[in-house]
């Protein structure tokens, strides 16, 4: 008899995708933007409140040569 399961996993991952060029790389503003626009999605996607908080590891931000990226992912097993 068998004593394991399997499961698959299907999983979005949303990115906002910042221009940050040298010399100058991303503005604040931009970042800014973004970032509230991530926390909004995410926020939508998991059937949060517009005011709910959120968790510290919910958005990751990855830096890329010329652009930083703000990600988050879902998914549910099937």
């Amino acid at each position: 008899m068998a004593t394991y399961t399997t499961e698959t996993v299907t999983s979005t991952i949303r990115r906002w995708i910042i221009p940050a060029a040298e010399p100058w790389g991303a503005t604040a503003e931009e970042i800014s933007k973004a970032w509230v626009a991530a926390a909004a999605a995410y926020r939508e996607a998991n059937g949060l409140p517009e005011d709910a908080p959120i968790v510290g590891d919910a958005l990751r931000f990855h830096v890329r040569d010329e652009e930083i990226v703000i990600e988050f992912r879902t998914g549910e097993p099937s």
